[in-house]
């Protein structure tokens, strides 16, 4: 597996998908999402457990994700039909919204360095792209902790920001708060970042 996928541009791809919002079948592919912020997000596998709560979790979030003109695509080395079966029977997938990839021959997976290669899975990996197709923030965890929609959402709203203004986040950014101008004030911000910012002001 590749070390990270941050600063890569996105991977081509074509794959066979499941649009749980039309309930009809479809193809989608790397070409779909040119010029768009865009998060790839892989998980190992359909009728598992801490899936459905992650895809549920980014369903719940999905108006947020548009108001903030994000594309959300999940893939998972299942059928486009298994995906089909899970949305219709898991509960927590009711009035799923989101688009499910198959990733049937595991290129894809292999191709964003996230394929187990022994179990024929992908790891929990996340991956948010710029409009230029660039990778900017990765997150892969093993199976047994979901992930955080709430921090990601938040990291989407900062590289956004920081993108839009050439200013920089502090760690735990969010709206409203302090940035550090590095695109003016950088001579002056060297050796001296407390002096812009205090520790209780990055924890509050």
């Amino acid at each position: 597996m590749s070390s990270t996928m941050v600063r890569q541009i996105m991977p081509t791809f074509t794959m066979d998908a499941y649009d749980a919002k039309t309930g009809h079948f479809k193809t989608v592919s790397s070409d779909d999402y040119k010029g768009k912020w865009t998060v790839i997000c892989f998980y190992p596998a359909d009728f598992t457990f801490v899936c459905p709560t992650e895809i549920a979790a980014m369903n719940a979030k999905y108006d947020e994700f548009q108001k903030l003109n994000t594309e959300i695509l999940a893939v998972s080395v299942d059928s486009k039909y298994s995906h089909k079966r899970f949305v219709e029977t898991e509960p927590l997938l009711k009035d799923l919204k989101l688009t499910i990839a198959s990733d049937a021959n595991q290129e894809v997976s292999r191709a964003f360095g996230v394929l187990v290669e022994e179990d024929g899975v992908a790891l929990r990996g996340r991956f948010l792209f710029n409009p230029d197709g660039i990778c900017v923030a990765q997150e892969v965890q093993a199976d047994a902790v979901g992930r955080n929609v709430n921090e990601f959402l938040r990291q989407i709203q900062a590289w956004q920001h920081a993108t839009k203004t050439g200013e920089v986040c502090p760690a735990n950014w969010r709206p409203g708060k302090k940035t550090l101008p590095v695109n003016t004030e950088a001579e002056k911000m060297t050796g001296r970042v407390g002096d812009y910012i205090t520790i209780e002001e990055i924890l509050s």
